[in-house]
């Protein structure tokens, strides 16, 4: 079921990426590619994966920010295991509802800049070989709400077209998961989340590990697709308290 020995990560500075790559190489995973921009936040990493583990690792430098990234040609990715998407930002939602740049900024991160790399990941080839590919997503791609809906609606985005990877490739050897992740305990959310919503990323790496060969939607904590149902369901005067 593991058989994963080769990594790619797209957002290697996160800290749930950090905790997949430490337990896969705990379970004998030997090539990681980490993407991310600040090559200085993957040195805790690396470091532990060079001393404890004795891998290969490679980085590539990559800013999402910029609107013109591969505008007239794909990235070029090599064959992996397992290609791991967590880059991502909240953005200014305050912000975003009267400044059209922080609106783009964050539309560009979260899905815009992201399409190319999952283009180039899911390519006939690969897929007829036989593959993986996690996207994390969130939960707030299930509904607008006043706190969030700029975020929201890239997520929303990113989990529609996710979406139609998975119905296109089902069936196949190229196995498409869409993790729809709710509060985690990162700095990011910070005064953001309830803790008793929350948990922390080496718990959501313990659960997508069980499983490597699983696609589809899947939300993490569990709990949130019932939660997310209610709210889906909830009058726009309610939501708009949220």
């Amino acid at each position: 079921m593991m058989n994963i020995k080769s990594i790619f990560v797209l957002g290697s500075t996160s800290l749930v990426a950090n905790e997949l790559c430490l337990a896969l190489a705990n379970k004998g995973c030997k090539e990681f590619h980490l993407v991310s921009r600040n090559y200085q936040k993957n040195t805790f990493l690396i470091n532990t994966l060079r001393e404890q583990f004795k891998v290969k690792i490679t980085q590539e430098f990559v800013d999402l920010e910029n609107e013109d990234l591969y505008l007239n040609t794909l990235p070029i990715v090599k064959d992996y295991d397992l290609y791991l998407i967590t880059a991502g930002t909240l953005g200014d939602n305050k912000k975003s509802s009267y400044e059209i740049n922080e609106f783009k900024r964050i539309h560009k991160i979260n899905f815009y800049c992201l399409i190319p790399w999952i283009m180039s990941i899911a390519n006939k080839k690969r897929v007829q070989k036989g593959s993986r590919l996690w996207v994390f997503s969130s939960v707030a791609s299930d509904r607008g709400r006043p706190s969030n809906y700029t975020y929201g609606s890239s997520k929303a985005a990113l989990t529609n077209y996710c979406e139609g990877l998975i119905s296109k490739f089902y069936g196949s050897k190229f196995k498409v998961r869409l993790i729809k992740a709710g509060f985690m305990k990162t700095p990011m959310s910070v005064g953001i989340s309830p803790d008793f919503l929350s948990i922390s990323p080496k718990s959501v790496s313990k659960i997508l590990l069980k499983n490597t060969n699983k696609s589809g939607v899947e939300y993490l904590p569990w709990w949130w697709f019932y939660i997310m149902k209610i709210i889906r369901m909830l009058p726009s005067s309610f939501v708009s308290k949220l």
